[in-house]
């Protein structure tokens, strides 16, 4: 039987293990996290019916799902920064589960509780890989031990430690950041906001800045504040990221034009986290190299627009599927990237185009985004 280590212990990559392990397949996770509870997993994720539901419905899943979605989050509004009040509202219709949120923690717990706890070794942060000359890989851990196995799948991300041996491409900036804000108890604490949100999201924006509002299970609030800017743009306005009072004043000058209400998300932020917004180039792709492939971010990381996770488990469903039916292991990764490389250059070009279609105000919604992303994949 083949042995298969999937790095990265993402949506992707664990899809990719359930799969593999409902086929009686022999597979390891290595994840550089040193337990499930070693790190908050962050806010939401809109899994739609085409793609990251389809995935879960593949691997049995779907109901645990069900569980733990949030349908009411598909409620939209648009506000106006400069007055805080509602100018664009789209609640979902009564019985729409097209692409309700997730919290990340519990699709992760979903997806970990579905596997045998030994498949996945915690604190284990791969450093490289290298292909065999005889076929198959050897990644090489961070604690200077290495292990041969016939398949290594890069599932982790956007700086992928698995990418270089099959591909030299390298994640660029896209040149605008978000700075995540989290606000907790904000119906008790912060009722005025919580009105604001609705059981959903929001979003303003203005002169080529922007915030991203929405709510989590736990009865919180994330917020995004987009800046146009350089990578570095907290070295040159003397921000310490480790301050949250330096990065609190500095976004509140930026956004000082705006009505108090929308600064009140960053006057009431616990914390902030700088996230520099990089993308692969669209069509990236690379010769095969037998005994090593990609999925999700880490083969084609692209603009936020609510499709990577989505991508990421299908990506796992399909090279697991892919496997289990082929005799051929190396004839099952070749399939599998035939279709998946197509598939996510079609939407990386889709996310490039419905980017700028939202940032120049053009009048298209992210709804209408979703909708035209989704049926640009399902057309490959």
């Amino acid at each position: 039987m083949s042995r298969i280590a999937v790095v990265g212990a993402g949506p992707g990559g664990l899809a990719c293990a359930r799969a593999l392990h409902l086929h009686g397949l022999d597979v390891t996770v290595f994840e550089r996290e040193a337990s499930r509870d070693a790190r908050w997993q962050g806010g939401t994720l809109d899994l739609h019916e085409e793609t990251g539901q389809a995935a879960l419905r593949a691997v049995g899943l779907f109901d645990g799902f069900l569980a733990k979605a949030r349908p009411e989050a598909q409620d939209l509004r648009g506000v106006d920064p400069f007055t805080a009040e509602i100018v664009l509202h789209q609640p979902p219709s009564a019985g729409d589960v097209s692409a309700p949120e997730i919290d990340r923690g519990d699709l992760r717990t979903l997806l970990l509780d579905s596997l045998p706890s030994n498949v996945i070794r915690w604190g284990s942060a791969v450093e490289a890989v290298t292909p065999l000359p005889g076929g198959g890989a050897r990644p090489a851990l961070m604690d200077g031990t290495a292990e041969d196995f016939d398949l290594v799948v890069g599932a982790d991300g956007a700086w992928s430690r698995v990418r270089p041996a099959v591909s030299s491409a390298v994640p660029e900036y896209l040149g605008d950041s978000f700075v995540e804000c989290r606000l907790e108890d904000v119906d008790a604490r912060y009722p005025e906001l919580a009105r604001l949100v609705g059981p959903g999201s929001f979003v303003a924006k203005a002169d080529g800045k922007a915030l991203f509002v929405h709510r989590t299970s736990a009865g919180e609030i994330l917020a995004y504040a987009r800046l146009a800017v350089p990578r570095d743009w907290y070295v040159t306005a003397g921000v310490d990221l480790a301050d949250p009072e330096s990065v609190r004043a500095h976004l509140l000058t930026v956004f000082g034009d705006w009505h108090g209400t929308m600064l009140d998300f960053l006057r009431h932020s616990s914390e902030f986290v700088n996230r520099a917004l990089h993308v692969l180039p669209v069509g990236h792709t690379w010769e095969h190299v037998p005994g090593v492939t990609l999925l999700g971010d880490a083969a084609h990381l692209m603009p936020p627009m609510g499709i990577g996770a989505n991508l990421s488990l299908v990506d796992g469903t399909d090279l697991a599927a892919a496997i289990a039916s082929h005799a051929d292991l190396d004839e099952a990764v070749r399939a599998y990237e035939a279709t998946m490389l197509p598939r996510a250059a079609a939407a990386a070009q889709a996310c490039v185009e419905l980017t700028a279609a939202l940032n120049n105000g053009s009048g298209v919604s992210a709804n209408d985004a979703r909708k035209e992303l989704n049926d640009r994949i399902l057309r490959r």
